[in-house]
């Protein structure tokens, strides 16, 4: 006989799990019980928003599922903006939640939440697991259906009278599955292929935008194969920075907002654009009908959904960016000759590059540039949400895939130091840094507690400017200098690290800076520095400019 607990750990670990961030309540009692004595590793967050996106930057950083628990009623409640933030950038984890009994159901029951009816729109799939005969076939289901297809957040709701019951041991559900209904298509239709290769052959002024789809599919080698075998620049969305190494003479940066100005003007003057494992996105494209409004678009993607749902394309090619890419390799013929395009671009590159104002004080970007040199294309970046995020995005030199972490689509302050610890438990050779602002720093600041407990080596860097930055940087263009309740009171983060028993250290000028990173990156142990920046920096270049930013910002 084995309990719906046991079931549960047990399919846990056929599915290859060895860690779980969590935190227990009083229905999950059973499933905790029976941790207490699995080899399972159990990571103890201090708030279940954590434990989503420390299970989160665990699959980022791994290519695995990341798992994360939660009891019910609030426990699973606060799960949801983790699984929101995975489900926009399509990373694989499932959620395990505790329900109250089956008989309690409906009837607002202490700690009840529809748990699974909040979590519909934000997640790829949800069970609500009644018998605890199905529970095995569940978990199975849930792994497959997160990391297959495009991929994405599952939810396992598991009512107690579930997890308690005890049923006859049954041959446990393994290999493969077949879902009705659900058959992602990998491979690109071969005359479609053919059809991209012509005009790509045909172009003139050719471009790659490259997304996150290419990181998540492992379709790297294959991308910065295809543009070195026809000589074509790669421009890369935010989640697909790494997908081609940022020192790599085809590679134009980051597109959009606040990409490059090359890649933007790149992006304008194209007639030829090959979108791979992107979903042209308002912060990438502003205007739709100005974007890349020259160019014949090819867009390869596993969604179908998402092919045509922004922008209009002329060839469509539904299947996993990988295997496509290997297609399009194996079946080149005839390449263009775009010599003089390129030595535009090479002209916009010399003309327009990424700079900001070195007078001396200490400025973000100064930071980030000297942490990159550092590093020299090690380690893992991780990053908070706004300034910080993108300063970090256009001045950090990321050379591998899956080295940066961020949330892209759904913009979630507080995620950088939960989804830290994930990456770190998943890469725990290598040093992992957490860029982050005094004001994201603190919506999960309490996470100190796990990385103190658990001594993980997270570094964790914030560019303290004592405004919620990216918001008092829009207020300054479009408001007049009307700072509305964005000024934030000065904190002393070295002390609150301190108290946690994490060492840390605070800096104030640039001649600081080399110092203090390498004493955090020569620490075994997690370390926090304390950067005092310059108060009023912005974020340049913006591209779009002016009307268009204001647009996307929801102004007239």
């Amino acid at each position: 006989m084995k309990s719906g607990a046991k079931i549960l750990i047990e399919g846990l670990r056929r599915e290859g799990v060895e860690t779980i961030f969590g935190y227990p309540g009083g229905v999950v009692l059973p499933i905790y019980d029976e941790l207490y004595d699995s080899p399972l590793r159990h990571i103890l967050v201090r708030h279940e928003q954590a434990a989503a996106h420390a299970a989160d930057g665990y699959a980022r950083a791994s290519g695995r599922v990341g798992v994360c628990l939660a009891t019910s009623g609030p426990g699973a409640c606060n799960l949801v903006t983790g699984i929101a933030t995975a489900y926009m950038d399509s990373i694989p984890i499932v959620a395990i939640t505790g329900q109250v009994p089956t008989s309690l159901l409906g009837n607002d029951a202490f700690q009840e939440s529809d748990i699974t009816g909040i979590t519909m729109p934000v997640t790829k799939h949800n069970y609500l697991v009644k018998r605890t005969e199905d529970l095995d076939r569940v978990v199975h289901e849930a792994f497959y259906i997160a990391n297959t297809g495009r991929r994405g957040p599952v939810l396992i709701d598991v009512p107690k009278d579930v997890v308690v019951r005890e049923i006859e041991s049954e041959t446990p559900v393994q290999g493969e599955i077949t879902l009705r209904g659900y058959q992602p298509t990998y491979r690109g239709h071969p005359r479609q292929i053919e059809k991209a290769l012509e005009i790509l052959a045909s172009a003139e002024r050719p471009v790659i935008y490259a997304g996150g789809g290419v990181i998540l599919s492992d379709a790297s080698g294959e991308l910065v194969s295809l543009a070195e075998k026809m000589m074509i620049p790669v421009t890369t969305t935010l989640m697909g920075l790494g997908a081609i190494p940022c020192d790599h003479p085809l590679n134009l940066g980051m597109l959009g907002m606040h990409g490059t100005a090359y890649a933007n003007f790149a992006i304008t003057e194209c007639d030829l654009l090959l979108a791979v494992g992107v979903r042209f996105d308002d912060r990438v494209t502003g205007k739709l009908d100005t974007f890349a409004s020259r160019a014949q678009i090819i867009h390869i993607d596993i969604d179908p959904a998402e092919i045509g749902k922004n922008k209009r394309v002329a060839i469509p090619i539904v299947g996993d960016a990988k295997g496509v890419l290997q297609d399009m390799l194996s079946l080149i013929k005839k390449q263009g000759n775009y010599e003089t395009w390129r030595k535009k671009i090479g002209t916009w590159k010399k003309d327009h590059p990424l700079r900001f104002r070195d007078d001396g004080t200490l400025r973000p970007q100064y930071v980030i540039q000297q942490l990159s040199r550092l590093l020299d294309g090690k380690g893992v970046i991780v990053s908070e949400v706004g300034q910080n995020q993108m300063w970090t995005a256009q001045y950090f030199c990321f050379r591998r895939p899956r080295t940066w972490i961020t949330s892209g689509g759904l913009g979630t302050m507080g995620y950088g130091l939960p989804a830290a610890m994930g990456a770190q438990f998943a890469c725990p050779d290598e040093v992992v840094f957490d860029i982050a602002g005094d004001g994201s720093i603190q919506m999960n600041i309490q996470e100190f507690g796990t990385i103190a407990q658990y001594k993980i080596p997270v570094k964790v860097a914030i560019l303290n400017n004592r405004f919620l930055g990216m918001v008092r940087q829009w207020q300054e263009l479009f408001y007049d200098r009307r700072y509305s309740y964005t000024e934030l009171p000065p904190v002393d983060f070295v002390k609150i690290a301190k108290a946690y028993g994490i060492d840390g250290i605070q800096v104030n000028t640039k001649d600081e800076v080399v110092p203090a990173l390498k004493a955090a990156i020569e620490t075994d142990g997690p370390f926090v520095l304390d950067f005092r920046v310059e108060r009023e920096e912005n974020v340049f270049p913006m591209v779009p400019a002016g009307a268009a930013i204001n647009e996307m910002l929801g102004g007239e």
